[in-house]
């Protein structure tokens, strides 16, 4: 059996470690921490969540909660953790970030077959079967390594963290509880209202206020200058430059949030449960570069937070990705080097669950391979197989990060009555059944 080695405990290296360990595989998980952490991390343990506290929807007319449903199905460490250490957050599933972060390191560490290994890897190893998931802020030797294997600079991006505030300290006298149109639990979405005047003056302040300077780790050595700031992850003054109804139009929208006499306010500013005891909030959809004294003046503008205290200002951090089209396969690994897995966002996938679903694909095919079985490679019909076929195949422009959505799996060949949602669902339906399918005839 070749020795098996898992470089990075984020989302994707855990999942990763965990599913060769399922497969009666040993495995050597390797992290720099607490030895060394990244601009962007704080935290010893294990899949650290440095963005949002969020894994998105669980419903299947939504992409991802698709692909949580199929990870579910295929043992998932990182699905179960969140599980285990969820908070309410209507129909999203969300969780209290240093619960789930002890959680998938209590775990790991009391599985026998997984032996931790602490410090700093330079190197890819030379020998056995390697994953790589050493996250998107892989600098220094890693980095040099890995250009040295694909010849490649590789591209990059911005990802942008919202700010949490402290729930006592907001005004409940303007601000009130409410899920949009009613969906789950009222207390897990605090709401501020703006009338049209407050919406313009904020719209205005937050397009002039002054952003944070760029560290050496976040700028391109090619060109500093530019920025690639990926959609998904847009920082809220970048978006308020695009116009000013855009943010009405995006995360301040206010349908489906009337006040409690019942009026529909101007925009909306929501704050979503952080953790279990609701002490803490955060900003949805309020990821920012902004410096942090233009921050606290800009955000106490919103109605309900002129007195609020902020447990965490937004950060902005670099991720970088690979080229992966050509490069890798739909199992992860290197075409040219088949011993070699990459996974995470490094990979091209974007999102908690995306990466932790890219781990689950390269540790069980490492598994596999150690093992000496046949590689797996999953239905271009389900969620999970769509993203590996768009990493390794990319897409009609030039590559870049892809969330899970539902244009990643072939379209249905019959017509379903209805709306949008309707046609996720189906979409979902025949996904499983492929899934069902797919691991009865692999006899897993």
């Amino acid at each position: 059996m070749l020795q098996v080695t898992v470089i990075g405990a984020g989302l994707a290296g855990a999942e990763a470690a965990w599913q060769i360990a399922r497969l009666g595989v040993p495995v050597r998980l390797c992290e720099m921490k607490p030895q060394r952490f990244s601009p962007a991390h704080r935290d010893p343990g294990f899949a650290e969540l440095v963005c949002s506290n969020s894994l998105r929807s669980d419903a299947l007319s939504n992409g991802v909660g698709l692909l949580k449903a199929e990870m579910r199905r295929l043992g998932s460490l990182i699905l179960s953790a969140a599980d285990a250490t969820a908070v309410p957050a209507g129909s999203a599933l969300a969780v209290d970030r240093v619960l789930f972060c002890r959680e998938v390191t209590r775990r790991l560490r009391e599985h026998p077959l997984v032996t931790v290994v602490s410090g700093e890897v330079h190197e890819l190893p030379g020998e056995g079967v390697v994953v790589c998931a050493t996250g998107p802020l892989t600098d220094g030797d890693m980095a040099a390594a890995i250009r040295r294997l694909t010849g490649d600079d590789g591209l990059h991006f911005y990802d942008a963290v919202a700010p949490i505030v402290d729930a006592s300290t907001v005004d409940k006298n303007v601000a009130y509880f409410a899920s949009r149109y009613g969906k789950g639990d009222p207390t897990d979405y605090l709401n501020c209202p703006l009338t049209r005047a407050e919406y313009h003056a904020f719209w205005q302040e937050l397009c002039a206020a002054e952003t944070a300077e760029m560290h050496d780790f976040e700028t391109a050595p090619d060109r500093p200058e530019k920025l690639k700031v990926f959609e998904g992850c847009m920082p809220v003054e970048v978006m308020a430059r695009r116009g000013e109804d855009t943010l009405r139009f995006g995360p301040m929208k206010p349908v489906g949030l009337p006040t409690p006499d019942g009026r529909e306010p101007w925009a909306v500013v929501q704050l979503r449960r952080e953790n279990a005891e609701g002490t803490m909030y955060n900003l949805v959809g309020f990821q920012t570069h902004l410096r942090w004294g233009e921050q606290k003046r800009v955000f106490s503008m919103i109605p309900g937070l002129s007195d609020a205290s902020f447990l965490r200002y937004g950060v902005m951090h670099r991720n970088t990705y690979l080229r992966s089209p050509g490069f890798l396969g739909p199992t992860y690994a290197v075409l040219d080097r088949p011993t070699l897995f990459f996974a995470g966002q490094m990979t091209g996938v974007e999102g908690y669950v995306e990466s932790a679903a890219s781990g689950l694909v390269a540790g069980q095919n490492a598994a596999r391979l150690a093992l000496g079985l046949p590689p797996l490679v999953f239905p271009p019909e389900t969620m999970i197989g769509g993203m590996a076929r768009y990493v390794s195949g990319g897409g009609a422009g030039p590559f870049s990060p892809m969330n899970a959505n539902f244009g990643l799996l072939p379209p249905l060949t019959e017509k379903i009555k209805g709306p949008k949602s309707a046609r996720n669902e189906a979409l979902s339906a025949r996904a499983l059944t492929a899934l069902s399918d797919f691991l009865a005839s692999a006899d897993l």
